[in-house]
C-alpha cells in the first residue's frame, strides 16, 4: 500500500466518521434548546471534513495516474480498503454519539456563556475542559442496539433510502476514478460523472432523509414525540449507514465498469 493510498484511507476515515456524528448535533440541540448553536459549532467539524473530501480525490487520482503511466496494473484491493474504512467509521461514530452528545451540549452551553468559539476551544484544553471530556466519554449502553425492532414502527422507506444513498455516494469518486484502469484513454470523463453521480445520491438525502430527521426534531421539540424515540431512529440512520457501506464492496465494480461503458459513449 502506498503512502498515498494510506492518506486517502485515513482521510474517508475522518470524513466518513464527521458524517455519522452529525446525527447527534440534532439531539444537542433538542436537549440544550439551542439548535442554531449546535450546528453552528458542529460546522467546524463540517470544515474539516470538507477540507479532507477536497484532498481526498486528488490524492486517489494522482496514485492512479501514476500507476497507469507507469503501466502497472490496478490494485483492487486498495479501493476496497478505502471503502473498508467507511464502515469502520461509520461504526466508531455511531459508538461515539453518546461521547460526542455530551461534549458537544457542554460546548453549546459554554459559547453561551463565552459568545466567542476561539474561547470554547481554549476551554478545552483547561483543567476544567480536560475534567468535563473525561466525566463525557461514556460507552454506547447494549439497549440502544437492543430496542431496534424491525416489525413495529421501523421506518423502512427512509431505512432503504437512507442505505441506497450511502452506497452510491460511498462508491460515487472511488468507481469513476477506478473506471479510469478499464478505460484510461477516458479517464478524465470518466472521474467528472463522481459529480453526476453523487448528485443523485444528495438529491435522495435532502428530498427525503434529512426532511425526515427535521420533523422528527420539530416533533420532539413540539412535545409531539419522545426524545426515546428520536434517539432510536438515530440508531437507525447509523444502521442504515453501515449496511449502504457494505452494499457499497458489492456495487464497487459494476459500478466503475457502467461509468467506463459511459465514458465511451458521451
Amino acid at each position: 500500500m502506498s503512502l498515498q493510498i494510506f492518506l486517502v484511507i485515513l482521510l474517508t476515515f475522518l470524513i466518513n466518521l464527521i458524517t455519522t456524528l452529525s446525527y447527534s448535533v440534532r439531539i444537542v440541540g433538542i436537549r440544550t434548546g439551542r439548535i442554531a448553536i449546535s450546528f453552528a459549532l458542529f460546522n467546524i467539524l463540517v470544515l474539516i471534513s470538507r477540507t479532507a473530501n477536497g484532498f481526498q480525490a486528488p490524492l486517489l487520482a494522482s496514485s492512479i495516474e501514476r500507476n497507469i503511466k507507469d503501466g502497472l496494473a490496478s490494485n483492487i484491493m486498495d479501493f476496497r480498503m478505502i471503502i473498508f474504512s467507511c464502515t469502520v467509521a461509520t461504526l466508531v461514530g455511531g459508538l461515539m454519539i453518546p461521547s460526542f452528545q455530551r461534549l458537544l451540549s457542554g460546548a453549546v452551553n459554554k459559547f453561551s456563556v463565552y459568545k466567542s468559539v476561539p474561547k470554547v476551544i481554549f476551554y478545552g484544553f483547561t483543567k476544567g475542559g480536560i475534567t468535563y471530556i473525561k466525566e463525557n466519554v461514556v460507552v454506547p449502553h447494549p439497549r440502544n442496539v437492543t430496542q431496534i425492532d424491525f416489525r413495529n414502527d421501523f421506518p423502512w422507506r427512509v431505512f432503504l433510502m437512507n442505505v441506497v444513498a450511502v452506497a452510491i455516494i460511498t462508491v460515487g469518486v472511488i468507481s469513476s476514478l477506478y473506471a479510469g484502469y478499464l478505460n484510461p484513454d477516458l479517464r478524465t470523463t470518466s472521474s467528472t460523472l463522481s459529480s453526476v453521480i453523487n448528485g443523485l445520491a444528495t438529491i435522495l438525502m435532502f428530498v427525503f432523509i434529512d426532511p425526515f430527521l427535521s420533523m422528527m426534531t420539530d416533533e420532539v421539540v413540539l412535545g409531539k414525540a419522545k426524545e426515546s424515540l428520536f434517539r432510536k431512529y438515530i440508531v437507525y440512520m447509523v444502521l442504515a449507514r453501515i449496511v449502504g457501506t457494505l452494499i457499497a464492496q458489492v456495487i464497487f465494480l459494476p459500478s466503475a465498469k457502467i461509468i467506463a461503458y459511459l465514458s465511451g459513449i458521451i
